[in-house]
């Protein structure tokens, strides 16, 4: 189905001055405005990310607090866990503390709770089964324990010191930790833009601050570690968590791409390997060849192997365990596939755009370790806030949300929490339990409340085009400047351009049985371009309007620019203005 094209009213004066300033062709100076980024100063923040720019780690809540005591672990030589989860964002995130700590001497023991038996986050259960290992006398959290209030409890009650560091919302009531490193508490009152971090992003600020107060008192393990190094591991937990990549996150990824295309980690060496990583490297990389097969250790393998793979510096073991997670991530794919089908069977049999708003599907036997891919999938296919859930043998129902920019799922799971054992999360992804009796109950609630906020809304598939371009435009020199706008991702999208009554050259044709390649001409200009998941049959006769990202496309040696195709038109007589909005 062909989508409504949005083109939002922008100054154009505005435009041409950013223009002239940045040396950015005009398309370009429009998609950046678009994206927030007027003045002076903004913009040159923007193009040009520098490291100095990343503000204090001790802007954190708590830092100095939490750094006084891992140092004084170090010196006493405790052993220190690191408590991590199993999705990308958590096992980079113990990764990165778990190499910082050895690297300055300490005695510190990664753990990521099994996601079937003990759930996310820090759960009693997994708490008590971490220190049984370990041994350990203080616990340093990664990406989860803010909300763990009775399990924080639990650890002071056996005399141990935990610190949180975490970036998921806070609940009514916080843990009572020794130190809790949140940047959304205290909600941005020194530094706002570290409310964007992911966990793998407040990880390294802890890492940077302990860094900073060792160098402070001449320890020469501290003076020795250079932070950049890590950059790598850091914006792959950055890009896969979906955080806002502007203001820290962009700077991070920014020079974590840089690290990537040199990593002196094995573990990221035999990653890029398997995944057939090639050229420099993109936040496609991250997040759609080497995170999913991370997450997917988390879903349905081990995600100790996971977290191996980024500690290991022996080759051959990073060789093994990165085929082994391409094989766990091929089994992931194909469960996804069978779940994904059944949920758009079910849906289809009863989907009315204009009664519903919110999609709730649920199946027994279904794992939840996948239950989330669905989730965005169904999603992003209907453009409306969805849940799959899998049912066990117990009845116990787990699932995730993920939802739309018009509504908050996590406020909705809040107007139906009577129903519910547990949720959390934030506004656009969220985790929820129950029990099977109160399925229906809950579905009926959380239909109401998304109909609420959605119902006067106009839901139909929209793509967004940052400008129109004519053929003669797009060359080697409008490519090299898009670059300027990279990395791209949440809050920052790659550019969609708008190319209107364009010749069709030749027959198009399909290839790896669901693409469709095309050759075009525009303004005299020649193009390849291919349109995925696109049957031919849908393709218009004669000339098209298309919306498409410009890529450079590597074949037998040859470079050229290439279309991607996001949306066809059959164009019309006399070309149409694209809506303002």
């Amino acid at each position: 189905m062909s989508r409504r094209w949005k083109l939002k009213p922008i100054d154009e004066m505005a435009v041409r001055e950013t223009a002239d300033r940045t040396g950015l062709p005009v398309p370009l100076a429009r998609a950046l405005i678009l994206r927030g980024h007027h003045a002076p100063d903004e913009i040159e923040a923007f193009l040009n990310p520098r490291l100095s720019e990343l503000s204090d780690p001790y802007l954190l809540p708590d830092m100095q607090k939490a750094v006084s005591r891992i140092w004084k672990a170090i010196d006493a030589g405790e052993t220190i866990s690191i408590f991590g989860d199993y999705d990308v964002d958590g096992v980079t995130s113990t990764a990165l503390l778990t190499r910082i700590l050895s690297a300055l001497g300490a005695d510190a023991k990664p753990f990521i709770p099994d996601r079937l038996d003990e759930g996310y986050g820090l759960s009693i259960e997994a708490l008590d089964r971490c220190l049984e290992e370990h041994g350990s006398t203080l616990v340093v959290t990664v990406d989860c324990g803010t909300n763990s209030v009775d399990s924080v409890d639990h650890a002071r009650a056996r005399e141990i010191d935990v610190i949180v560091t975490d970036h998921h919302e806070p609940g009514d009531q916080s843990a009572t930790a020794f130190a809790l490193i949140n940047p959304k508490l205290g909600r941005g009152e020194k530094a706002p833009s570290l409310e964007i971090l992911s966990g793998a992003g407040v990880a390294f600020k802890l890492s940077h601050a302990l860094l900073k107060a060792g160098r402070a008192s001449g320890n020469t393990a501290a003076e020795h570690i250079d932070l950049r190094d890590y950059l790598d591991i850091v914006a792959l937990g950055t890009v896969t968590d979906i955080v806002p990549l502007i203001d820290e996150n962009r700077i991070i990824v920014h020079y974590g791409l840089n690290a990537l295309n040199a990593t002196k980690w094995e573990g990221l060496r035999a990653l890029k390997a398997v995944a057939g990583m090639r050229g420099e490297a993109d936040t496609y990389h991250l997040g759609f060849q080497l995170g999913p097969r991370i997450n997917a250790a988390g879903r349905i393998g081990q995600p100790m192997q996971a977290l191996r793979l980024l500690v290991t510096d022996d080759a051959d073991e990073a060789r093994r365990i990165a085929k082994l997670l391409d094989e766990t991530n091929t089994e992931r794919r194909r469960i996804e596939k069978e779940m994904a089908d059944a949920a758009f069977a079910e849906i289809d049999e009863y989907f009315d755009p204009e009664k519903h708003f919110g999609l709730v599907v649920a199946r027994e036997g279904w794992h939840p370790g996948v239950v989330g891919i669905v989730a965005s999938r169904v999603s992003r296919h209907y453009n409306r806030p969805a849940i799959v859930m899998g049912v066990d043998e117990g009845g116990n129902t787990r699932g995730s949300c993920r939802s739309i920019n018009e509504f908050d799922v996590l406020e909705g799971l809040r107007a139906c929490n009577q129903h519910l054992i547990k949720y959390g999360g934030h506004k656009m992804a969220a985790g929820v339990e129950l029990t099977a009796d109160s399925l229906d109950a809950f579905k009926a609630a959380f239909a109401a409340a998304t109909s609420s906020d959605l119902k006067a809304l106009d839901l139909s598939p929209l793509q967004h085009i940052d400008a129109e371009v004519s053929g003669k435009e797009l060359d080697w020199n409008f490519f090299e400047q898009l670059k300027r706008l990279h990395p791209f991702g949440q809050d920052n999208p790659e550019p969609v351009w708008a190319l209107y009554n364009i010749d069709v050259l030749g027959k198009p044709r399909v290839v790896g049985q669901k693409h469709v390649k095309l050759s075009v001409a525009c303004n005299g200009q020649k193009f390849d371009a291919i349109a995925f998941d696109y049957s031919l049959d849908r393709l218009p006769d004669g000339r098209l309007d298309i919306a498409f990202t410009l890529k450079e496309n590597r074949w037998n040696g040859n470079t050229s620019l290439q279309l991607q195709i996001k949306d066809i038109h059959a164009a019309k007589a006399e070309k149409e203005s694209v809506p303002q909005f």
